[in-house]
């Protein structure tokens, strides 16, 4: 649900004032591509869910340090981030590799899964192989649309610095997924 920053600036005004609803609005309007940026970053629905969740209680424990005339979503996007990157770090720590996605149930025959799942496991693998914040700029600038500005708010980084990141993780992901194009089909 797409709002206009004059409604959100209003919520969160009111969010300020104790308006936990308008707080829940604010969150509501975001919470899709904050699922899809957790999930980017640490490759599990399930954990992805649980972060959004912590990051919207965080967000609410901080609404007093949000600038209601500044967007939201960048706002709230990088407490996302910084709070996905943060059970990345835990996980590693405490399992020492990552899971690995299942094949889902329903859907195409056994041939287009299989093939759908290793181009999957192929580009996860390779999107692995990136710095986490080259992996979060080119999920968010290719995956979600969002600007150079925008991922640098989200970052805190200079929007030169997206930029470079965005670059440097496509060359890599060309270089990682060039023997996809070799191959026959």
């Amino acid at each position: 649900m797409r709002t206009s920053h004059v409604i959100e600036s209003g919520w969160a005004k009111d969010a300020q004032q104790g308006d936990a609803d308008a707080y829940g609005r604010l969150v509501m309007a975001h919470s899709e591509v904050a699922r899809r940026v957790a999930y980017g970053i640490l490759g599990n629905w399930a954990e992805a869910d649980d972060v959004v969740q912590d990051a919207a209680l965080a967000g609410w424990l901080a609404i007093d340090r949000f600038d209601p005339t500044r967007v939201f979503r960048p706002w709230f996007l990088r407490i996302v981030a910084n709070a996905a990157l943060d059970q990345l770090r835990r996980r590693r720590v405490r399992d020492g590799e990552s899971l690995t996605d299942t094949l889902p149930t329903r859907g195409p025959g056994p041939d287009v899964a299989a093939g759908r799942a290793l181009l999957r496991d192929r580009i996860g693998a390779a999107m692995a192989k990136l710095p986490e914040r080259q992996r979060v700029a080119v999920m968010l600038f290719d995956g979600e649309g969002y600007s150079h500005a925008e991922i640098a708010a989200v970052l805190q980084v200079p929007e030169g610095t997206v930029r470079s990141y965005v670059f440097h993780a496509r060359r890599a992901l060309r270089k990682s997924l060039a023997a996809l194009v070799e191959e026959p089909a």
